[in-house]
């Protein structure tokens, strides 16, 4: 019995172009799905079709000259162990959707233009500054920038006061 038999993992065709040449790929494993048009120096808004992606392990957008906001449907993403959006012009907050990537080990965000508290919850609260460096307008944990909204005030403070 094959593999494709056994356990599923088969799924999808996809075309793509290589050095001008279409190619499609009839059979892709599904298991090992990653999504890497990096250094390619794309611009404009990151498509937020990309959230109706159905397995992806992987996403690696950086470096390229994407802006725009993170669209709340990576938050559908609920596979994906890494995601890397380095060195774009991303603007605007991290989506709390985020927080629904339960499976997401590797996290970079690094050198963007984004701003407002980092999510909370989940694997969020396992990455370090790396992930966040070179966001200046970002605050919250685990950065040391505490953020000026009454919400992360009042959760600082809670957490305080129990030390």
């Amino acid at each position: 019995m094959g593999l494709d038999a056994y356990c599923g993992s088969y799924s999808y065709s996809i075309k793509i172009a290589i050095k001008g040449q279409e190619v499609e790929l009839e059979k892709i494993f599904i298991m090992f799905t990653s999504i890497d048009p990096s250094k390619n120096e794309f611009q404009g808004e990151i498509p937020k079709v990309i959230g109706e992606l159905n397995s992806p392990k992987g996403l690696n957008l950086s470096p390229n000259n994407l802006s725009g906001c993170i669209s709340t449907s990576m938050g559908n993403l609920i596979s994906l162990k890494w995601l890397d959006l380095s060195s774009n012009k991303v603007v605007g907050k991290i989506p709390t959707q985020s927080t629904s990537l339960g499976y997401l080990e590797v996290l970079n965000l690094l050198e963007n233009q984004l701003v407002g508290p980092i999510p909370q919850g989940n694997q969020f609260d396992a990455f370090g500054n790396d992930s966040y460096a070179g966001n200046l307008g970002l605050c919250g944990f685990p950065l040391s920038k505490r953020c000026d909204n009454t919400e992360a005030s009042f959760f600082h403070e809670e957490e305080d006061s129990e030390s």
